[in-house]
């Protein structure tokens, strides 16, 4: 059942996403041949006036096929010559053919900030400012108060309280690495030994700016190692928003995507300068239902949240500057609205060709790695 919830979950974040190039292309008048969920041959298929709806084999996506995505596309996918030429997606204005593109990840985005809503109207939310501060913590020996607002750590902006957790984390990564890998702090088994650990170990120093009373201030602080929880603090609660307003939730879900997609990029930015580790930060279909799935197993609200990463996430990976993905194509226009010339067909040909093979590839890399060494 939880495998099923899964599918239908990733399903969602499909349909939305597709969703948002067809709706886009019937608003500017582009015929549509074909919507499908899912990539081989089809499982159920329901042909409309023009318009042929489909739900394919493998889930792993889905398509909008528009007549006329290229200058020598003349027939309508059945062999059939279509003479409506205004009809053809690239008979649109550049700034058309735009919208229809990036509609598709927007829409991932607005489903996130939705379904982030439906969470903190049921649940609440935890703000920024601080609420309790711990006695003998770094914060309170840096002079932090209850009720100031935390605005960066380190020089990043923050926007909900998991940033200011997630950064601090970051910040000491090298600090308990150091803690980790020092064979006097380990016992006979070659584990971590609390025993062993001395008292009072300190992390790397920390930038953290706030507002208090309308003015902005900044101080650094140095976290402490709780050796219960082999984690580094800086001895801070949040206030708790536990009924917020329309305004509110509203607010709050735009800033918890706005955090996610900053994230992502982050994240991208991470691996793509080789930083990150291949093994924990990539995951492929498979590490995809199985951490669907083990979200449904814990209820509900915890896959929906999950969808809502997730959602982010096929967004910005659509808007990524490849060959064929969403961002790739929208570079396309955009040098056409600059130069004012298309891109040659043959060079768009060329260039699909290369990002569909450099996607089937990556996925297939991805699944290997899933099965190899699974993300747990």
């Amino acid at each position: 059942m939880n495998y099923i919830l899964a599918v239908l979950g990733l399903g969602a974040i499909i349909i939305v996403h597709e969703l948002g190039h067809f709706i886009m292309a019937k608003i500017n008048g582009v015929k549509v041949f074909e919507f499908s969920i899912g990539f081989g041959p089809k499982i159920i298929s329901h042909k409309g006036k023009e318009t042929e709806y489909s739900i394919s084999l493998l889930p792993v996506g889905g398509y909008v096929q528009m007549y006329g995505m290229t200058e020598d596309e003349e027939d309508d996918g059945e062999g059939k010559i279509e003479e409506d030429v205004e009809r053809k997606f690239i008979s649109k204005k550049p700034l058309q053919r735009l919208s229809i593109i990036i509609a598709g990840p927007l829409m991932n985005i607005v489903l996130a900030i939705f379904l982030f809503g439906t969470i903190y109207s049921n649940f609440g939310y935890a703000e920024t400012s601080l609420g309790q501060i711990s006695e003998n913590s770094a914060a309170m020996e840096a002079g932090i108060q209850s009720g100031d607002k935390v605005t960066k750590i380190n020089g990043s902006n923050i926007y909900t309280a998991d940033d200011i957790s997630i950064d601090l984390a970051q910040s000491q990564s090298e600090a308990l690495k150091g803690i980790v890998e020092n064979n006097d702090y380990k016992g006979d088994d070659n584990k971590l030994s609390i025993d062993k650990i001395p008292d009072g170990i300190k992390g790397s120093p920390v930038t953290l700016q706030y507002e208090r009373n309308g003015s902005l201030m900044e101080t650094i602080l140095t976290p402490k190692f709780d050796k219960e929880k082999l984690q580094f603090f800086i001895g801070v609660g949040f206030n708790i928003v536990e009924n917020p307003n329309l305004t509110q939730i509203i607010k709050h879900s735009f800033n918890e995507t706005r955090s996610l997609i900053t994230q992502n990029y982050k994240a991208i930015v991470k691996l793509a300068s080789g930083k990150g580790n291949f093994k924990t930060d990539i995951g492929g279909p498979v590490s995809i239902v199985q951490v669907a799935s083990g979200a449904a197993e814990a209820g509900v609200w915890a896959l929906v949240r999950l969808v809502a990463i997730m959602s982010i996430g096929v967004g910005i990976f659509n808007l990524l500057p490849l060959p064929v993905l969403d961002g790739g194509n929208s570079i396309l226009i955009l040098i056409e609205l600059i130069t004012r010339r298309k891109v040659p067909t043959k060079v768009v040909n060329v260039l699909n060709t290369v990002g569909v093979v450099f996607l089937f590839g990556l996925m297939l890399v991805v699944t290997v790695k899933d099965i190899l060494f699974p993300i747990k």
